[in-house]
């Protein structure tokens, strides 16, 4: 079907709750929907395709026929969405796929069994338990148990290898009783197995009675070597227990969601606590999102409705779509209450940012780049309120010595960090005089000029920027924002307040200001831009006084005007050196005939004797 059939065809539907199914032209399901009201929804695809974001004008292109289903009410229509995604797993729907599988702890058989952490089943005498759904927790409880109790990690084969090999590091830091020395008795070997696993499966209260039992009879029999490494394994179980992060006092079960972008990609990081500690976490490298809101809904239904636990409440970074369906759907699902809760402060509030800076971690991993910036880059465009976090920020400072060699310097972030090539130095030239936003206006009238010449390139001037970020406050703004307006071009513009100290105080706006400081990685990057463009701009400023010094002190010389001067400091490099210079020397210099090498020469020598 074309556009037109498309449009015709979602106008006839009616105005009922339902899910609507997208189809491609060889009737393969590529999106499921769910509405409130069919016709309105579906129609929405097939009208103006401008107001779309790429990612729905990509699945509208593919569109060859849709169908339908009516549900009595929207939350039906979520479950039976839910249920056809699963199903169907389309193409253009978010579908969260990581290469987490099942996790088992194993066992080898024999007399000298060894623990491990296993992602599947084989087909062996081992034994397994589990399944477990977090890797990350079976991973870092197996770790924990085999240096508490002390059994070994290597892949020597008990008792075949026993007395054949000196012990490893771990056997000197105390994390491995190394039975490959021949010293360990079988029985005191399983007696630690059998404790770790007791451990592993949850007993560690239980652990911890009978290792503080035989501890006391220990010594009260005076064996006070055994009850020394009794006392280890108790204070290692302890420490354990007390060294995860702890986000609430009660025993709640929570998942967290957040998400941090770029302009290219995603990354959804869950983090799932149990009985106030951290059990597991996940990540999800996902495409660039244009609605978090919407965004979040899907996540969430396609998370749980594969089967992950529902806990009584889930924390989220942000606003999400159809928040009330959704604790309903969650709510029958588990067959207990479920909360969605966006903390605004407090420890809620941290964990969340804790989970989001996981997620940009994870997501400039897998870019190439420094997790710390894309979390800074995330928390500025948030509040500075962008679509989404700027790939390239240009920041512009004046620098002069009161009114003097008026120049302005521009430097360029690219995902957060210096792009030097892109540095550009600017002159002003439409004035004289100290005039700090008549000048910013001058250099960005300038910079969008060159954009316009260089347009095809799109590099250095042939790219506008995300962000411009002025050194200065909200008269700066207003005096670069019609500038832009005028262009026809839609670029953010915000100035950094400095304090009384020099320092970033604030981000100002065309009518007041936004604190920044709270904000700690979006403080310290704006920081950063701002001390960088400053050096920058200065640096400029100091070599054009200098040679503009230079000069002014050849110009007074009768017949040497600024061409000449400028010839001279070329030449010579210094005043003084062009002092020392000989008539015949002085004529080497470009634009010096002999009659003007002769008065430079009789201007100083004759200051020198007067």
């Amino acid at each position: 079907m074309t556009l037109q059939e498309l449009r015709k065809k979602s106008m006839a539907l009616p105005k009922n709750p339902g899910v609507y199914l997208m189809k491609n032209n060889k009737n393969e399901i590529i999106y499921v929907g769910k509405a409130k009201a069919l016709k309105n929804r579906v129609s929405s695809y097939f009208g103006s395709q401008n107001n779309h974001s790429v990612k729905v004008r990509k699945m509208v292109e593919n569109v060859h026929d849709f169908d339908y289903i009516l549900t009595d009410s929207e939350f039906e229509a979520l479950v039976l969405e839910c249920s056809l995604i699963k199903q169907h797993s389309p193409k253009y729907n978010i579908l969260l796929k990581d290469d987490k599988g099942y996790s088992y702890i194993k066992v080898t058989k024999g007399e000298w069994p060894k623990i491990s952490a296993v992602l599947q089943k084989e087909d062996d005498d081992a034994r397994y338990i589990g399944p477990y759904t977090g890797s990350f927790s079976v991973r870092n409880s197996v770790d924990e148990a085999l240096k508490i109790f002390m059994l070994p990690r290597c892949n020597k084969s008990f008792p075949k290898e026993i007395g054949k090999s000196r012990p490893c590091l771990n056997y000197f830091i105390k994390q491995c009783m190394a039975p490959c020395n021949g010293k360990v008795k079988k029985e005191e070997y399983n007696q630690a197995v059998n404790e770790a696993l007791r451990f592993l499966q949850g007993d560690s209260a239980d652990v911890l009675a009978d290792l503080k039992s035989k501890m006391n009879e220990a010594a009260e029999n005076l064996d006070f070597e055994t009850a020394a490494k009794l006392r280890d394994k108790i204070r290692s179980i302890e420490k354990t227990s007390e060294k995860q992060k702890v986000v609430s006092e009660d025993n709640r079960p929570r998942d967290v969601f957040a998400i941090s972008q770029t302009n290219e990609k995603s990354c959804l990081c869950i983090l799932r606590f149990d009985s106030g500690r951290l059990r597991d976490s996940r990540y999800f490298i996902l495409p660039f999102f244009e609605s978090l809101p919407s965004a979040r809904r899907e996540m969430v239904t396609q998370f749980y409705s594969g089967g992950a636990k529902v806990p009584s409440q889930i924390l989220l970074d942000g606003e999400i779509e159809d928040k009330e369906l959704l604790e309903q759907w969650l709510t029958t699902l588990s067959g207990k209450k479920a909360e969605l809760f966006i903390p605004q402060k407090g420890k809620f509030a941290q964990t969340v940012q804790m989970c989001k800076n996981n997620a940009a971690e994870k997501l400039a991993q897998s870019m190439g780049r420094v997790g710390g910036v894309t979390a800074a880059l995330d928390e500025l465009s948030k509040l500075l309120g962008l679509d989404r976090p700027p790939e390239f920020i240009e920041s512009y400072d004046i620098s002069h010595t009161a009114g003097s060699d008026n120049v302005a310097g521009m430097v360029v972030f690219k995902n957060g960090l210096p792009y030097k090539k892109s540095y550009r130095r600017f002159s002003i030239k439409g004035f004289t005089g100290q005039d700090d936003y008549g000048s910013m206006a001058e250099v960005i009238s300038r910079r969008l000029n060159e954009y316009q010449i260089n347009e095809q390139s799109g590099e250095g001037f042939g790219r506008l920027p995300d962000l411009i970020l002025l050194d200065g406050g909200k008269g700066q703004v207003n005096a670069v924002k019609p500038i832009i307006e005028a262009f026809g071009y839609d670029i953010p513009v915000f100035g950094m307040v400095k304090d009384s100290a020099h320092r970033t105080r604030a981000i100002a706006t065309d009518g007041g200001e936004i604190a920044i400081n709270s904000k700690r990685q979006a403080f310290t990057l704006v920081s950063n831009i701002q001390e960088e463009v400053h050096r920058y701009s200065v640096a400029y400023h100091r070599a054009k006084h200098k040679k503009s010094s230079l000069g002014s002190t050849l110009t007074e010389i009768d017949g040497v005007g600024e061409k000449k001067a400028k010839s001279l400091i070329k030449t010579f490099k210094t005043v003084t050196a062009v002092k020392n210079a000989s008539v015949e020397e002085l004529c080497k210099a470009e634009g010096i005939n002999k009659v003007i090498a002769e008065k430079i020469y009789n201007h100083f020598h004759k200051n020198l004797t007067s």
